[in-house]
């Protein structure tokens, strides 16, 4: 029956490519061969050809939907007048068309729409929604609010309208509450949509109940199930066992510590170095040995594989892997003997990277060392009970610092663009408020890590491209051409010169053109637009290389406990080591290295949006105790509503283009300026400015700015 459906799905098909005309049933039936015995199959082949929209029906005639100017998309925004469809054309590129309300029927962001395309009047083309094909997801998050004696959900990014409650009763919440919520049934139009509240997360006020529904939406579970939690209990109390150090090099005596933030309780990674007879020295990076633990096939596993990444945000972690271990057994805690995988560096005179191996080890960390702690000690800055801690350690700090000068200049040379970005640190009280956001400084010791780390992760990601094993590497694309064309028409009217980049310019251009324009005013826009060009990096199967960084090896092999691809990769090399045959290797692990790839970027991207969300609900609740106050700040984005204005502690807000000052038009040029039409007025990118908070809401997130006087 399949076979019989997907032969007729097939001639109707061909048959109406281009066909402007469409044809009947009769036709379609004997223009396809069809005889009496077949009109059952054809019909039932036909009803889903028009229900997935792949032909269209009207007046009793059937057509191809490209030849009538019809086209399949995904409703992406929602407003209570209008909003916007996109979409996905044969080459992978997208386009947007605005949908008059009117013509929107009732359809909610990620719904597929088969759409008319109407003559345009704005910017974008303009589309009707001719059906909805398939239905999104009718969970959402929003708030509780009641008017004229009738509750309402009021949405916060699904669609502007207030949503009628489908079932009054609200006993044990409250107006104001947020909540998850479901649609239970659609009409025609918005308005008609009926919700009921799945949970309640308290008052939409506070950024710990915002930051809640949003996790809960996504499905973010931030406990364990009672197997997943039985499984690591049981191997946190066996402990290490005689049996777990055999074939491991015993690097309990080596000097070995682990330096982190003051608050880190899950410790992946330490270091040691010592100097070599022959000149350079010796890096050792021993990263926790997860896969000695999380074994394929286990719960604890699929836990971890279907996680993909631990979740950072305010003061909370959503760990990839139980507390047990990712704080307990699998920790490198100071003065506890730890299973470790071992990336032994060597590195000559000039600080160039000459050999490496792997390694299974045994460590016990001497310190737990801390940013701060260790920045005061290389800046001669340190106290004496700071002194006291690091004793034993201190002339091995003062060798990294010395090679990790040696490994900037050599980043440097390699050509690495070193865009700036900043980062806020959310200061919480004990009730889980916001009560202060400051600038996330960063330090000596700080970029020492990184590179040891980024060393550890081209020697693994070269291992593992050299043995030819089937791996997941870190990989990092070059700009676009459409993103090129962007960066170069914003150089161009910057006059920065450099401004006629093609694809596959080196990596080493884009620093250049940085560094040229460093201590100049237009480096803010050039920084931000350098930034938006660059790909996003992501997880695969082929060595591509990172471009940002420009090294032609990269993977990810340094936080296991917080990161699956790390995981994978360790299980991988760990039987390379054992001696197994790549051939065997690739049997097995083929199918697992594409889907731990595929999986874990989408399981990132997922995370990063989540971590971005709930900071900016923690953030707003900060900026709600300062309304009416004003700071200085940088504007660091324009858009057709709007400047963005960044304060010095991160916090960004929204300046609307009807408040600018001195009133009265501007013309926006599309990129990074408003300037007035009737005036000398002018708002640039990077520009400084003075701005006073009009509004926070915690519920969305959004910070609302007006411009002060100069």
């Amino acid at each position: 029956m399949e076979q019989q459906q997907e032969y007729w799905r097939e001639k109707v098909v061909r048959y109406l490519k281009n066909r402007k005309e469409g044809a009947a049933y009769r036709e379609l039936f004997f223009k396809c061969g069809g005889k009496d015995k077949d009109r059952t199959a054809f019909s039932t082949a036909l009803d889903g050809l028009v229900r997935e929209g792949v032909i269209y029906e009207r007046n009793a005639r059937f057509f191809d939907p490209a030849a009538i100017g019809m086209f399949t998309a995904t409703v992406v925004k929602v407003n209570r007048t209008f909003g916007f469809v996109r979409e996905t054309l044969e080459d992978g590129t997208t386009q947007d068309y605005f949908v008059p309300g009117r013509f929107f029927l009732g359809a909610l962001p990620g719904d597929t729409v088969l759409c008319r395309k109407l003559p345009g009047r704005g910017e974008s083309p303009e589309g009707q929604i001719d059906r909805i094909l398939a239905q999104g997801s009718s969970e959402f998050t929003g708030a509780l609010i009641r008017k004229d004696g009738r509750w309402f959900i009021h949405p916060d990014k699904l669609m502007k309208d207030d949503l009628p409650m489908a079932n009054v009763q609200v006993q044990g919440y409250h107006e104001g509450d947020k909540v998850l919520a479901r649609i239970t049934h659609r009409g025609h139009r918005h308005s008609e949509h009926r919700a009921e509240i799945v949970a309640g997360f308290g008052s939409a006020d506070t950024a710990k109940a915002c930051a809640d529904s949003l996790l809960a939406l996504q499905g973010i579970e931030k406990t364990f199930s009672p197997q997943v939690s039985a499984q690591a209990q049981a191997i946190s109390q066996r402990g290490i066992q005689p049996e777990d150090l055999e074939g491991r090099a015993d690097l309990r005596e080596e000097v070995i510590f682990t330096i982190d933030g003051a608050d880190s309780l899950d410790l992946d990674d330490a270091v040691s170095l010592h100097p070599l007879q022959e000149g350079g020295w010796q890096l050792g990076v021993h990263i926790a040995d997860v896969s000695h633990y999380v074994t394929p096939g286990t719960v604890l596993d699929n836990e971890a594989f279907h996680r993909g990444t631990s979740i950072y945000y305010a003061d909370q972690v959503i760990p990839m892997l139980p507390k047990e271990l990712s704080n307990g057994i699998c920790s490198l805690n100071p003065g506890e003997d730890r299973l470790a995988f071992s990336a032994i560096l060597t590195l000559d005179e000039h600080g160039e990277l000459t050999d490496y191996f792997f390694q299974k080890s045994v460590i016990r960390s001497r310190v737990k060392g801390v940013y701060s702690e260790v920045n005061d000690i290389l800046e001669n800055t340190a106290s004496p009970e700071i002194l006291e801690k690091y004793k034993d350690v201190i002339p091995t700090l003062e060798m990294m610092h010395q090679v990790a000068k040696l490994r900037e200049k050599i980043k440097r040379r390699r050509g690495a663009p070193e865009i700036e970005t900043h980062e806020g640190k959310l200061i919480l009280d004990e009730n889980g408020k916001c009560v202060d956001v400051k600038l996330y400084q960063t330090g000596i010791s700080q970029g020492m890590i990184e590179e040891f780390m980024l060393l550890a992760n081209e020697a693994c990601a070269a291992t593992g491209r050299k043995l030819e094993l089937p791996f997941v590497y870190r990989i990092h694309q070059p700009p676009t051409a459409d993103k090129l064309e962007d960066l170069n028409m914003v150089l161009k009217s910057l006059q920065v010169p450099g401004h006629n980049l093609k694809p596959g310019v080196p990596p080493g251009a884009l620093a250049e053109i940085l560094r040229s324009v460093k201590d100049k005013p237009v480096f803010p826009i050039v920084n931000i637009q350098l930034l938006r060009s660059m790909s996003k990096a992501c997880y695969d199967t082929n060595p591509v290389g990172h471009y940002g960084l420009a090294l032609k090896d990269y993977a990810h092999f340094t936080s296991p406990i917080r990161r699956y691809p790390d995981l994978a990769v360790h299980r991988i090399l760990s039987k390379a080591l054992a001696g197994e045959d790549r051939h065997h290797l690739r049997d097995e692990f083929y199918t697992f290295t594409q889907q731990a790839a595929s999986h874990s970027s989408a399981a990132e991207v997922t995370a990063m949006r989540l971590e971005r969300d709930c900071d900016d609900f923690y953030k707003a609740e900060y900026m709600t105790g300062h309304l009416g106050e004003t700071f200085d700040g940088i504007i660091s984005g324009a858009a057709p509503y709007g400047i963005y204005v960044e304060l010095p502690n991160t916090v960004e807000g929204l300046v609307r283009v009807e408040d600018l000052i001195p009133e009265g038009e501007y013309r926006y040029d599309g990129m990074f300026t408003y300037t007035e039409v009737h005036g000398r007025g002018q708002y640039r990118v990077g520009d400084p400015i003075r701005v006073q908070c009009a509004k926070a809401e915690v519920s969305s997130g959004n910070v609302d700015f007006k411009p002060v006087k100069k």
